[in-house]
């Protein structure tokens, strides 16, 4: 794959990260961690996104719980923003130092032996840009991206995870159909499962209970190819104590051709990664924020006018 050229803006940006990368993973996140602190303190969007995602799901939990989950998530939130100069801008082998536990590697293994491919269902949770140099030191791996809404930033994007030769397709057209013929060929694609659709691009599904705009894209690879799915991420220990890789299998029905029982099982499967790790999910974001019709945005008052 070639390296992206960076524009002056992006190199220098890049070479912060180097000099910030620098950091030990445990002064990393202690700056992460207090800058989640401060993103509470400041009562923003983050803030409110993540305490309207919690009093949607924790209903039998106290307002008062779910404040101190709510600031443990965005404390959370910090360390994801300052652990990446560690796994983007650092040695990968650096990076690859700080997993200290593999747990379900059976999975992983019994998908391969099967010799149809393999699609790595990997959520928001934890480290996943980590997780990504984990899965390519093991094996040739395409995974499937979405132009950022800034898409300046994409040729940082690419250079930065791209230090283990990862294939990296859009999720788009003619990218679709190259991780179609990966997997027919027997390779392995990694795909975030919990990146929430446009209107019309998806199916609703229960997440955690509440309807929620779904991918179809990773059940009709799995179904249209026969590759088994394995859900995958890697969880951030306390302290600054490395991570831990966690491998899960899929939940039955994955690869329905009822897309309603496939996008069901797709987000159980997110389900069972997320109670492993709750406060280190992505619930800044806003999963809901498009309901089937007639149901109001549940967001439109706890972040008017915010951005996804």
């Amino acid at each position: 794959m070639t390296t992206p050229r960076l524009s002056p803006f992006l190199a220098l940006l890049y070479g912060g990260l180097r000099l910030f990368g620098r950091l030990s993973l445990r002064t990393l996140h202690r700056l992460g961690s207090a800058c989640g602190s401060l993103i509470w303190l400041l009562d923003g969007r983050l803030r409110r996104v993540t305490e309207r995602n919690l009093s949607l799901l924790l209903t039998q939990d106290s307002a008062e719980t779910r404040q101190a989950i709510a600031r443990a998530v965005l404390r959370e939130t910090g360390k994801s923003m300052t652990e990446v100069a560690i796994v983007w801008a650092g040695s990968p082998q650096r990076a690859l130092g700080l997993v200290r536990e593999v747990r379900g590697l059976e999975h992983l293994e019994a998908a391969r032996a099967a010799g149809r491919g393999l699609i790595i269902a990997a959520p928001h949770l934890g480290c996943w840009e980590l997780l990504n140099y984990w899965l390519a030191e093991r094996m040739p791996l395409s995974i499937a991206y979405r132009q950022p809404q800034r898409p300046y930033f994409e040729p940082l994007l690419l250079k930065a995870r791209g230090a283990l030769q990862v294939e990296q397709v859009r999720a788009e057209g003619a990218g679709v159909r190259a991780l179609y013929r990966r997997l027919n060929a027997g390779g392995v694609v990694g795909i975030l499962p919990d990146q929430r659709p446009k209107r019309g691009e998806g199916e609703f599904a229960p997440f955690f209970g509440i309807p929620a705009m779904t991918m179809v894209l990773l059940p009709r690879l799995a179904r249209h190819t026969g590759a088994p799915v394995v859900f995958a991420f890697a969880e951030r220990l306390p302290d600054g104590a490395g991570f831990r890789i966690h491998l899960l299998p899929a939940p039955a029905g994955i690869a329905d051709a009822d897309l309603g029982v496939a996008c069901a099982a797709l987000n159980r499967g997110v389900e069972d990664c997320v109670r492993i790790a709750f406060t280190q999910y992505q619930w800044t974001y806003k999963r809901y924020s498009i309901q089937p019709d007639g149901q109001p945005n549940p967001y439109a008052a706890a972040a008017a006018g915010d951005e996804d």
